[in-house]
């Protein structure tokens, strides 16, 4: 009878062994899907980007406005990464309303939605409330609804397509493309990476999508064009998919110190030169399967304490009269509980890293955050997930100028480098080495 219960007692341990190890041996596979749709306003609405138009309408579109997604999935963890050609990304309102839709729809439960910063997209910031946007500006509160509701449009659409995928990563610096537009003091850091990150399916060996991180000011089209384009991005995308096929999507990176180097050349030809670029790394990456594909995901907003007192009628007056009052009501209505900014950090098969931060980076906080990684690829999206001003670095802050004084960078001091600290931690834990 001993024998018996001892025979049956390995049968049941070799049966749970196979229930346990189950996930181990079977694992899930990478899917992806990507889709394009367009963003451009049918109504004349104020444009983001430069204070010196003020509330002033668009008068057209030199070319259309896009959003282009990805969605990963692993199992039940699923990603979206949306890149927009937009000034920033939406407001915190749209952002959750986004993510409420997607996540009931399709069960996303994890996003990196950004702006590629063009200064030539129109303002998101206008909400149906009085003093905010409500009767004066009613044509930018309709557009705003319909961002979101493209958004998460494009998103579901993306998640349709899933099929089992393979991913490739690689990065190369490019030289003569971008410049420090603040720093006077050498060394003078630029960050000159381009990475790309390529997504095949498995059944045709053929790119679904393109992921360009490449970081410089879209802002190579004068301010008093009051047309709507993706700027630089535009073309940019249309050569690597013209080359390549599947989707291109562009992700800003850290530029809130960084603008174009076009040495003569107009926004469409350097565009198409970066675009040439990214096509070239993107056929040249190995595209290996991984035994084990894993997406592991982790977001979190930050509470730093304002440089500028938003409660002050004469500083909001000031505010107001850069810009105009409806935008600057909407800002102050965000930061009255603090500046809370958004960091989101992914890591893909355990050695890409995909972090978003809600605002302009200066560049050094990508530099020194992908120093200190140690992972094979990492690409940081600015704009993203949110908009919460310049985050300087700290010696930026000490040396002061556009993007480093107060005005535009309201978080206290400190504050890019805490959140990357952050960042840094959460991808050693999401690798499971903390």
């Amino acid at each position: 009878m001993n024998g018996c219960v001892c025979r049956f007692g390995v049968v049941v341990g070799m049966v749970l062994g196979l229930v346990v190890s189950g996930p181990a041996l079977f694992a899930a596979e990478l899917r992806a899907g990507a889709a394009t749709i367009e963003i451009t306003p049918t109504e004349p609405v104020p444009m983001w980007g430069y204070g010196s138009r003020h509330a002033a309408p668009s008068t057209g579109t030199a070319d259309p406005l896009l959003a282009k997604a990805v969605v990963l999935a692993v199992g039940d963890t699923k990603l979206a990464i949306v890149g927009l050609d937009l000034g920033r990304s939406p407001t915190e309102a749209g952002l959750q309303r986004i993510r409420e839709t997607i996540k009931a729809k399709a069960g996303i439960e994890h996003s990196l939605i950004a702006g590629s910063h063009t200064h030539h997209g129109p303002v998101v910031e206008l909400c149906d409330e009085p003093g905010r946007g409500k009767e004066r500006y009613d044509a930018a509160v309709r557009y705003a609804m319909f961002l979101e509701e493209q958004i998460a449009k494009v998103i579901l659409e993306a998640d349709s397509q899933l099929v089992p995928a393979i991913v490739g990563a690689g990065s190369r610096d490019l030289v003569g493309f971008n410049r420090n537009r603040h720093s006077k003091r050498e060394p003078i850091p630029v960050d000159r990476r381009l990475g790309v990150l390529r997504v095949d399916s498995v059944e045709t060996g053929k790119p679904l999508a393109v992921l360009v991180n490449f970081t410089a000011h879209p802002t190579s089209i004068p301010d008093e064009t009051m047309t709507f384009s993706a700027d630089y991005i535009g073309s940019l995308r249309t050569v690597i998919e013209e080359k390549l096929g599947g989707t291109a999507i562009f992700m800003q990176g850290a530029s809130g110190d960084l603008s174009t180097d076009r040495s003569g050349q107009d926004h469409t030809a350097y565009g198409a030169a970066i675009g040439r670029e990214a096509a070239d790394l993107a056929s040249s990456l190995a595209m290996q399967p991984v035994k084990r594909p894993s997406l592991k995901v982790r977001e979190e907003r930050f509470d730093f304490a304002s440089r500028v007192d938003f409660k002050n009628p004469l500083i909001v007056g000031v505010y107001s009269l850069a810009f105009f009052p409806e935008l600057v009501a909407n800002f102050v209505a965000e930061y009255a509980e603090g500046i809370r900014p958004r960091i989101t950090v992914a890591v893909l098969n355990n050695s890409i890293a995909l972090v978003g931060g809600s605002g302009e980076f200066f560049c050094q906080h990508a530099m020194r955050l992908r120093e200190r990684a140690r992972v094979d690829e990492l690409f940081f999206f600015g704009y993203c997930n949110g908009y919460h001003q310049y985050f300087p670095t700290i010696e930026g802050a000490a040396e002061g100028g556009y993007g480093a004084d107060t005005q535009v960078a309201p978080a206290e001091v400190g504050a890019g480098e805490t959140m990357m600290n952050a960042a840094l931690e959460w991808i050693f834990a999401l690798q499971g080495a903390l």
